[in-house]
């Protein structure tokens, strides 16, 4: 198996995972979506579907913050890619040049977690990036 390959679909199943529970949710699953019509036409419908399922599955285990299920939906993901680049080698540039249109710099494949407590009159700022505060 090419490691090309693989290393690819699992860069896919994380994206395609993490960027389910965000606003970049329609554009994930009309690109996922375009793909497979134009690499697998007769796919296409059953992987929209598998889609929406799997955004709905996504959603409850963010909330329920049930990383067994996310890892799951990440391999399920990563297997549906893996298949689909073997079968269609030609859609290994389309599907790279679409993840780092819905992900430019990879940032869905990491996950940041900040906690923070403040207590009596502490505050707390956090950010995932820039942060501009104006206190007088």
């Amino acid at each position: 198996m090419d490691p090309e390959v693989t290393a690819l679909a699992q860069s896919a199943g994380a994206t395609l995972v993490t960027l389910m529970a965000t606003d970049a949710w329609h554009r994930v699953r009309d690109g996922i979506t375009q793909l497979w019509r134009r690499t697998q036409p007769e796919r296409a419908e059953t992987v929209t579907a598998e889609l929406e399922a799997g955004r709905e599955d996504v959603l409850v285990a963010v909330v329920a913050d049930d990383q067994e299920t996310l890892d799951e939906l990440r391999l399920q993901w990563q297997g549906l890619v893996r298949r689909l680049l073997v079968a269609r080698p030609a859609a290994v540039e389309e599907l790279r040049a679409l993840l780092d249109q819905l992900d430019p710099g990879g940032s869905a494949a990491r996950q940041i977690t900040q906690h923070a407590t403040a207590s009596g009159q502490a505050r707390v700022y956090q950010a995932g990036r820039d942060q501009h505060i104006a206190e007088r």
